[in-house]
């Protein structure tokens, strides 16, 4: 895409899409309080059945696994319809899976959650799927990231109340027994310890059944909400095949959809086990490791507002590719400084990350045409990579540690690998469009 001439700049929102733009970018808070509230569960379904970091962390395969499996199907459904209905699906299922959660609190059990967290997440995965390309088109192409990247900014101040909800709601009203207590009442008195569960289990509903009924409620917004119709979604034909066969041949797009992946594991993982390391390295209680979750995501939210101004001078490939090698370089830290300057790098991880999700999805998009509502789809089933790496993740913290380091610490290697290959993408598409270009200026997309 060409950058718009100065003479004649731009806006980047129409003055006719101004409040479809509003509404559909309300979305995007909605599903990042889902994100963020649910990260610490991870910690508190550990605690509350005793299980290991690995099997806590099925909360997360469950989680991101929905947006995997619907985000395919998700895509074809808003081609034949259109986004309206894609969203109006995506508020169903989500409104759906969170009230799920009250009968998974009476069964009291774990794999009754994961399902709740899989409808759920299914519901999000329309959601993105439709909001992400929707916004894309609310104007000329030469302002869509720019666009995008407004409306991502939005996403981090949900993920904030989520959080906020998780510590204050969720985590400091759970019993403060530890695990070890926990254990011993469970094998010294069942009943006491089953009692403790279902109490703690009802703590954890509670949230999630109100989210439901605000879902319910913005479903209804958007179910009589006109939404203008954007170019090409006048075009119904799937094309599926065609467009698939398109989308394999662009290695930009393909490489894209790993980068994708690779981010969105890393920042899983780094926001999932900050509550582990503060409470494994550094002897803290949940809601208070939880705390600094949230200096993270604050970091993130002013990080991003920054990095989107930035982007009007330095091109989308070499600030990503300079933000990874920043991420890379505090993981390291975080893996061999203790105390609270280990601390303080995995906080500071948030500055890094806070523009890679809108910046990966516009590059990978960029010069797509119709092909971006299937191609969304791609990116969308990427964010499974938050499905598969805090699992893995969990699963080396359960070990005993390597190299003289604790299996907390050594567990961020995995993350680490992650910011090495997006670093590795932000500069093959700095190079591309230098090559393109003729110079070190990245023609706006």
């Amino acid at each position: 895409m060409s950058a718009p001439s100065l003479s004649t700049p731009t806006r980047t929102i129409p003055p006719g899409y101004l409040v479809p733009f509003v509404l559909v970018t309300s979305l995007f808070a909605l599903w990042g309080f889902a994100n963020d509230i649910t990260n610490p569960m991870v910690a508190a379904f550990k605690s509350i059945l005793l299980i290991s970091n690995f099997e806590s962390s099925l909360v997360q395969a469950a989680f991101y696994g929905g947006y995997c499996f619907m985000a395919i199907p998700a895509a074809l459904i808003i081609k034949r319809f259109s986004y309206k209905v894609g969203i109006l699906a995506g508020l169903t299922l989500y409104a759906v899976g969170c009230l799920l959660f009250i009968p998974s609190g009476y069964l009291m059990t774990f794999w009754a959650f994961l399902i709740a967290y899989f409808v759920m997440t299914c519901g999000l995965s329309f959601l993105e799927t439709s909001a992400n390309p929707y916004i894309l088109s609310m104007g000329d192409e030469a302002t869509a990231t720019r666009r995008l990247n407004l409306a991502q900014a939005f996403n981090p101040l949900g993920s904030i109340t989520g959080m906020l909800i998780a510590k204050e709601f969720i985590l400091a009203r759970l019993d403060p027994a530890d695990d070890a207590a926990r254990t011993s009442l469970s094998e010294s008195d069942p009943a006491a310890f089953a009692a403790m569960q279902k109490a703690d289990l009802g703590v954890i509903i509670a949230p999630y059944a109100v989210l439901g009924i605000v879902v319910f409620f913005v479903f209804l917004v958007f179910s009589i909400a006109r939404l203008p119709k954007v170019t090409g979604e006048d075009d119904r034909r799937l094309n599926a095949g065609a467009t698939l066969g398109r989308l394999f041949k662009n290695k930009r797009y393909l490489e894209g959809v790993i980068a994708q992946a690779f981010y969105v594991g890393a920042q899983i993982m780094c926001w999932t086990f900050i509550i582990q390391y503060g409470v494994n390295e550094l002897g803290m209680e949940r809601a208070e490791a939880q705390g600094y979750n949230v200096i993270a995501m604050v970091i993130f939210v002013s990080s991003r507002f920054l990095c989107t101004y930035l982007l009007h001078y330095v091109s989308s490939g070499r600030l990503l590719a300079g933000l990874a090698m920043g991420g890379g370089l505090l993981i390291l830290a975080t893996i061999y400084l203790s105390g609270m300057p280990g601390l303080y790098c995995l906080i500071g991880v948030s500055a890094c990350m806070s523009l890679m999700f809108p910046t990966i999805y516009g590059i990978a998009l960029d010069g797509l045409g119709d092909d971006a509502k299937l191609g969304s789809a791609g990116l969308i089933m990427a964010i499974g990579g938050g499905c598969l790496m805090p699992p893995l993740q969990g699963a080396i913290m359960d070990g005993t540690g390597a190299l003289g380091l604790s299996a907390t610490r050594v567990s961020f290697f995995l993350p680490l690998i992650c910011f090495v290959f997006i670093a590795i993408y932000g500069y093959r598409t700095y190079r591309y469009h230098q090559a393109t270009s003729g110079s070190n200026t990245l023609t706006k997309i």
